[in-house]
This record gives C-alpha cells, structure tokens and sequence, in this order.
C-alpha cells in the first residue's frame, strides 16, 4: 500500500475509487465504505482511502483521544486492499481551502477521481461548506460517480465513532464490537516490565499505548493476542498497577494461555473482548496472585 502524507502535492497516475472519511476507529459503516471501492478495485481501478492526518475534532479543540492510532489505520487498510492512503495534512491552511477548489485540485486532477463513495453527513473544505450537494453538482464535470452510502445501524441506532467511543468509555466492550464488526483492541510492541508476572508464574506481555489512544476504564479484561498471524486466547489488565507501582503509567499487560515464548519487540494487537473487573490496589503481592489465579480461570472459562 502506497501512503502519502505530510503534502498536498500528490498526483496518482491511473483513475481511482475514492473513499472519503475520518476513519475513527474503522466502524461498519467506514467497512461498508471501503467495501465499495474494493468493489471498484476488481474493475481496474485504484483503491484509495482519503483521510487526515488529524482527526478535525482534535484540530478545532474538541476530542483528543482516538479510537483508532495512525499505525493501526494503516494496518487495517493494508489488510483490507486498499492500494493508496492519502493521508491529508490538515493545518490552518488546508482547513481554509474552499470546497470548489478541493474538489476540482484534489479530487479531480490530482487523485483522477472516477468513482468517489462518502457517507451523507460528509462536510469538508473552509467551514466545513463542502458537502453531498456540491460534490452531486461537480460530478459530470469533473468525470466522476458519486455513492452516499447510507449509515449502518447496529442496536437501535446508527453507528459513528461517537458511538463507539462512548462504548468504549464505559467499558461496554460487547457493544462497540458489534458496531465495530471486530472486537475493540490495541496494538503496538512488547516491552520489558518489572517481570514481576513470571515472578509469580504468570508471565505477561506488556504494551505501552499511545497516548493519543482511547483505553476503555482501568481493570481486568477478556481479551485474545494477535501475533504473527495467529489469535491466542488472553486476559488483559489495563491501568497502572497499583500494588507493585507508584508510577502513573497507563499500560495495557495480558497473560496468554497456553504460551511460554519471549516475544519482546514483537507487534502484537490485543483485542478486549468484555470487561471482568475493576483494577484494584491489593493489600500485598499475595493477595495481587492470589486474585490473579481466579481471573486466569475465569478468562479460560470465558467463550470469545
């Protein structure tokens, strides 16, 4: 998959199927999206995905946190298919540019635009003016089909990153992956930490997040571990570990069943299936083992 960022000044060389989006935390309905130019992908065109490179509402002041890091975006839609990633500098400069002039630079010429798919919500250009309207009115000049693809609907309501995100906050794990069509997760590369899991024969692996990254409430989770290609079956504590550290350093730590290899450096993605129980500061390291004993056999009781 081909990625562009940090430029405005791109050209694609072939014509190309477009999805446009924010992409926070790659829902049903961004699915559904990327579906459609894969579809368009299997009739010789270039798939690709236009996003930015800062999510609008953290640009503007509002939400800080994101379902979805850069790094697991670009997994997913390297997975997926897609051919090209654009991922749009979005700057005081770009955020003025006049939805005409968008659609006809970036759209048309540079990105050779022959199939363009969005949800009906979509707003771009100064002020966010750009929206399904305009981009109906420039598609004969500018050669191009356009496709609203109509919001998904997961337990009585649509489903949005908003959605999902308010799941997430609460803990609500079961939920978001029904909006999601994939568990909730995180990834990134294991590190070394304090061993005090092996210690008490309960080897962990130990992630550090992004801190740009929305974690669900501290406490324990059922959960699996993606490495190398292959699912294992997990329980994962999310928080700072309060009996054995004074450190306030959010981390995500999961004890694998069945698996006794040094994965130190490895990529991995833990995806958090439903939440046990709250993190809680233990009287001593004992009690800390003796609860972990019973949230080991809980989670290999548990039906992922």
């Amino acid at each position: 998959m081909l990625i562009i960022e940090n430029t405005t000044e791109f050209a694609l060389q072939t014509r190309s199927a477009v999805a446009v989006g924010k992409f926070d935390g790659i829902h049903l309905g961004h699915r559904k999206l990327l579906h459609k130019i894969l579809e368009q992908k299997e009739k010789g065109l270039t798939a690709v995905v236009f996003t930015f490179d800062t999510s609008a509402s953290a640009f503007f002041g509002g939400e800080e946190k994101d379902l979805s890091t850069k790094e697991e975006k670009r997994m997913v839609f390297g997975q997926m298919g897609v051919d090209v990633l654009i991922e749009f500098p979005l700057n005081q400069e770009t955020a003025a540019t006049e939805p005409e002039v968008f659609v006809q630079r970036y759209l048309a010429t540079q990105m050779k635009t022959a199939y363009l798919c969005a949800g009906p919500d979509i707003s771009f250009g100064r002020k966010g003016a750009g929206d399904k309207t305009l981009l109906a009115r420039y598609e004969k000049a500018c050669d191009y089909r356009l496709e609203l693809i109509e919001k998904v609907q997961v337990d009585g309501g649509e489903v949005s990153s908003t959605r999902v995100r308010q799941a997430v906050r609460a803990g609500e794990m079961e939920a978001a992956a029904r909006m999601l069509g994939t568990p909730y997760s995180v990834s990134g590369q294991v590190e070394h930490g304090r061993r005090l899991g092996r210690t008490l024969g309960m080897p962990t692996a130990n992630l550090l997040p992004d801190s740009n990254k929305l974690l669900p409430p501290n406490g324990v989770y059922y959960s699996s571990v993606l490495l190398h290609g292959v699912s294992y079956r997990g329980i994962s504590n999310i928080g700072c570990k309060p009996t054995v550290s004074r450190e306030n350093i959010m981390g995500v730590e999961t004890y694998l069943y069945d698996f006794d290899e040094s994965i130190y450096g490895s990529q991995i993605t833990v995806q958090l299936h439903a939440f046990r129980r709250p993190e809680e500061k233990f009287e001593n390291v004992e009690a800390l083992r003796k609860q972990l004993a019973l949230d080991i056999v809980a989670g290999r009781e548990f039906e992922v």
